[in-house]
């Protein structure tokens, strides 16, 4: 076995079989041994680059949320107007509820610890805060706020159910959100707004 001077990316594999780990089993069956087991590193790695399990499962969830804000910003940023942001925000909800259960898992898996513990309540409002910069760059600070909501429950309600809801239905929900209020005046101050997806 890799030494650790040898085996410089052995912190990370701990990371990423925490990860795993979890979506697998789920956090209570977590434990220093079962992840060093997975990751393929001595028991020792794990109290040598981690203070406890406090710090593991910050970091572990730190970067999941990093991964799931890559992925807005994949969407989001080849959006060149509105209505291409719109397609991306329903690219959104139907990647993320049928490309990877263990992203979905691990999504209900933090929000179940940020419920219970405040620290992990503040990486979520850290990681929906990151996920809105990406929407507000093509909509207003609360129109993004509604969307983000909207991506997050569109997405578990298609991931779980039995016969999940079709595209046009995820196309009608945004609409309905970005076509009113701010989200239709800042269409109206758009050039060539009323073109596109949204003209009768």
């Amino acid at each position: 076995m890799a030494t650790g001077h040898t085996d410089p990316r052995r912190r990370e594999r701990i990371l990423d079989a925490t990860l795993d780990l979890i979506a697998d089993e789920g956090i209570a069956r977590v434990s220093h041994r079962r992840i060093a087991a997975r990751a393929g590193v001595p028991l020792g790695s794990m109290t040598y680059h981690f203070s406890g399990m406090d710090q593991l499962l910050r970091e572990a969830f730190g970067r999941f949320t990093d991964h799931i804000v890559a992925v807005f910003d994949a969407r989001l940023g080849a959006a060149a107007d509105r209505d291409q942001a719109r397609t991306a925000v329903a690219d959104l909800v139907h990647s993320l509820s049928e490309e990877s259960q263990r992203d979905l898992v691990l999504t209900q898996e933090l929000y179940t610890l940020a419920a219970r513990q405040p620290a992990y309540r503040e990486l979520t409002q850290e990681w929906m805060r990151r996920s809105r910069v990406h929407l507000e760059k093509h909509f207003d600070p609360e129109t993004a706020r509604q969307l983000d909501a909207l991506i997050e429950g569109l997405t578990l309600h298609r991931a779980l159910a039995r016969e999940p809801h079709g595209r046009a239905l995820t196309m009608e929900a945004i609409a309905r959100v970005t076509t009113t209020g701010r989200g239709a005046a800042a269409d109206r101050n758009t050039p060539g707004a009323g073109t596109g997806a949204d003209t009768p």
